[in-house]
């Protein structure tokens, strides 16, 4: 059974930094490319970035490109995403995916943890 468990959220600062980790169990890790999507109070779900298996390429949507890094450590089971210069249009609940595939093209987001609350506010 797969499970996704996501931490590092919180309140921070326009133009601070926050790190979320998503901890991945139930699957073999390294096989499969995870990411992170995000949903603001009423909007739709958003793709934000991906990172495929073996050789970890990254995809970003535009409107976190250049602010937000996506890394993973197969050993730990562990997916990041670094998130600096945040705004309030940052401010969503942000979940931890996978599809199970290796790589991120068409990437859905099928399997996602319960997600983890990131709010910018002065």
């Amino acid at each position: 059974q797969v499970q996704l468990v996501e931490s590092g959220g919180g309140l921070v600062q326009p133009g601070g930094s926050l790190r979320l980790s998503c901890v991945a169990s139930g699957i073999t890790f390294d096989y499969y490319a995870l990411g992170w999507f995000r949903q603001a109070p009423g909007k739709e779900l958003e793709e934000v970035s991906c990172i495929s298996s073996r050789e970890a390429i990254t995809y970003y949507s535009d409107s976190v490109k250049e602010r937000f890094t996506i890394s993973r450590d197969d050993g730990k089971s562990t997916v990041y995403l670094q998130m600096n210069s945040l705004n309030a249009d940052d401010t969503a609940v942000y979940y931890c995916a996978t599809d199970l595939l290796y790589g991120c093209l068409g990437f859905s987001g099928n399997y996602r943890g319960q997600g983890t609350q990131v709010t910018v506010s002065s």
